[in-house]
């Protein structure tokens, strides 16, 4: 899929956001589905969170639709495939077998598991975070969305929004999901793949 910006916008990351959106959402009528579930991956900084957000705000149709980020997951910067493992068992399989799923978030300052979410199978499902994109995870979802961006583009995005905080840990994360991208080819399993500048 081309979401190439268009030319009567003078953003061209917008005017890929909203091309993307509109691309997601023709995937997601044609599930026909009243609870599909859509998982987004692609490295730290692509346009992961920003997708799924305009994808919440703008979705199609009545009713609630519940957003889970894998940020809220992950068992610290080591965790990205413990963070995406749980994500699978605690939301993902119970949503796919009409039970309700519970997920607890994880508290980066004390370093544990904090307050309990539920998950209601009868609503939609958008949920993002790199090394999501497994082939067990992706058997459970309606659309699978890979989110790619320029290197130098994703590395300043997510600096700009984390600063001191990621800088530190860039490198670490950067290796797991380069280990994710070999042992997954998360994009070979999506239905979409988009790029945003």
């Amino acid at each position: 899929m081309s979401s190439a910006p268009s030319r009567s916008s003078g953003d061209p990351l917008d005017a890929a956001l909203t091309a993307a959106v509109g691309a997601v959402f023709s995937r997601v009528r044609a599930v026909g589905a009243s609870n599909p579930v859509v998982l987004i991956d692609g490295r730290s900084g692509a346009g992961k969170s920003s997708l799924a957000r305009r994808l919440v705000t703008a979705w199609p149709g009545r009713g609630r639709v519940q957003l889970v980020a894998l940020d809220d997951l992950y068992p610290g910067w080591g965790g990205l495939a413990e963070g995406a493992d749980y994500a699978r068992e605690s939301i993902l399989l119970p949503h796919a077998k009409g039970a309700i799923g519970v997920w607890q978030r994880w508290d980066w300052e004390a370093g544990e598991r904090a307050e309990a979410h539920a998950v209601d199978p009868s609503l939609p499902l958008v949920v993002e975070g790199s090394g999501l994109l497994t082939p067990a995870a992706a058997s459970l979802a309606d659309v699978r969305v890979w989110v790619d961006a320029p290197d130098i583009a994703r590395k300043d995005r997510a600096l700009r929004r984390d600063g001191d905080t990621y800088r530190p840990h860039w490198d670490r994360w950067a290796a797991q999901e380069s280990a994710h991208l070999r042992e997954h080819e998360p994009q070979a399993l999506a239905s979409l793949v988009v790029f945003l500048p």
